[in-house]
């Protein structure tokens, strides 16, 4: 196998050309050859003469689909380290936006023929890139060519730079709405990431407004998933969707009003207003996958959270056993699995037969949450307040009194 390796001070770029022109020209014979070559490496000289270097990386980019079939990965990595390296002499963004376009759609064509190796390109070309927006195009890219391709796991670990992207990217509503819901995507596929994947669905749920209204009905497939995702998850007991116009639409929609009514069901009340849900509408939750005994489990974890911030910090075990509708000998079996999944914490009194709760969880946070905050916070600030003061009140007796002791030494 043929391996590159540029001794001349001939211009890389044209090197590069050399080298591809005649791989493409092997089989045409050596008077052909040599003309196609010959008229080839002009072509590129020119171009690099007058500075056309979009279409010198059009020139380049021809015989790509040939190569990749014909030359080892390292050989393929350097050419096109050459190709990418072109976007540096782009004498305007857009110039440099085109030529990442053209770039990263060759790459892309063939997503199954050596995808890491096509993504490590993709990943090179976007750490040259200066425009913000080209960027993100080039990630968007790499993202469907990592589905493509099946090499998922090669771009998995650059989701947890998503804020600094985002902040780096400065990119539009709409252009956030595909990058959220693309990775959301990505990740449901992979089990053990579907708490990932149903955070970015709600990011992207949460990007739609009141006054989207025109095009939320787009978000309604989406809205019903989210919903269905986190009834169905066994270790998720809060989140936003309740509040989202995307998902509030739901609630006025003949097909989907179940759904949302089922959500508010789960968010708002406890476990006997789901039975009495799911005895009227048992074939619609088993259309959606839900399976009724999980459903049951959720309810009651987050139905003892419920009753935990509620009630004044105790709950007598007899309200437990009918707010969960167990037996008396489940009581505390539930409390212990409250207080595993971070439901709760409290203290079981088994002589008065009663919860002492420290902490709740709350299952959506929205303004009364909000309040209840700001109070606990206004009465630490007091406590505190108040402690800092009697602080110094003794440390002003303190001083006093050792004063008063040296003086009459």
């Amino acid at each position: 196998m043929a391996t590159i390796v540029i001794t001349s001070e001939e211009d890389p770029s044209l090197s590069v050309v050399r080298f591809t022109s005649e791989l493409s020209w092997a089989d045409a014979g050596p008077e052909v050859l040599a003309e196609e070559v010959s008229g080839l490496c002009r072509e590129a000289e020119t171009c690099i003469a007058n500075g056309q270097w979009l279409d010198l990386v059009s020139l380049m980019l021809t015989p790509a689909d040939l190569i990749f079939s014909k030359l080892s990965e390292k050989d393929l990595e350097c050419i096109f380290t050459i190709i990418c390296n072109l976007v540096t002499k782009a004498t305007s963004l857009d110039e440099e936006l085109e030529m990442a376009k053209q770039i990263s759609t060759k790459i892309c064509q063939q997503p199954n023929d050596k995808p890491a190796l096509r993504l490590k390109i993709l990943f090179n070309l976007y750490n040259l890139l200066e425009n913000p927006y080209c960027k993100f195009y080039v990630y968007m890219k790499a993202l469907d060519l990592a589905v493509s391709g099946k090499v998922t796991e090669n771009i998995l670990p650059s989701f947890k730079k998503m804020d600094s992207f985002l902040k780096d990217w400065n990119i539009g509503t709409v252009d956030q709405r595909k990058l959220f819901l693309a990775i959301s995507n990505m990740l449901k596929e992979n089990k053990s990431m579907s708490k990932d994947s149903f955070n970015f669905l709600t990011k992207y749920l949460a990007t739609f407004s009141s006054e989207d209204a025109s095009i939320m009905s787009e978000a309604k497939g989406e809205a019903v998933r989210a919903v269905v995702e986190f009834v169905k998850a066994p270790d998720m007991f809060q989140c936003d969707l309740l509040d989202m116009p995307a998902v509030i639409q739901l609630e006025q929609d003949g097909n989907y009003a179940l759904v949302y009514q089922l959500l508010k069901i789960f968010l708002t009340q406890r476990l006997d207003a789901y039975m009495d849900f799911q005895a009227a509408n048992s074939a619609s939750l088993k259309d959606y996958g839900l399976v009724h005994e999980d459903c049951i489990t959720k309810m009651r974890l987050m139905s003892l959270a419920d009753l935990g911030s509620i009630e004044s910090g105790e709950i007598p075990y007899a309200v437990v056993k009918d707010t969960l509708r167990v037996e008396d000998d489940e009581v505390e079996l539930w409390i212990v699995k409250a207080i595993a999944a971070k439901l709760l914490d409290c203290k079981m009194d088994q002589l008065n037969q009663i919860v002492i709760v420290s902490r709740s969880s709350d299952r959506l946070f929205g303004p009364a949450q909000w309040i209840a905050l700001r109070s606990k916070l206004s009465m630490w600030r007091g406590n505190i307040a108040s402690v800092i003061t009697t602080i110094q009140a003794n440390k002003l007796v303190e001083d006093a009194s050792q004063g008063t002791a040296q003086g009459v030494a």
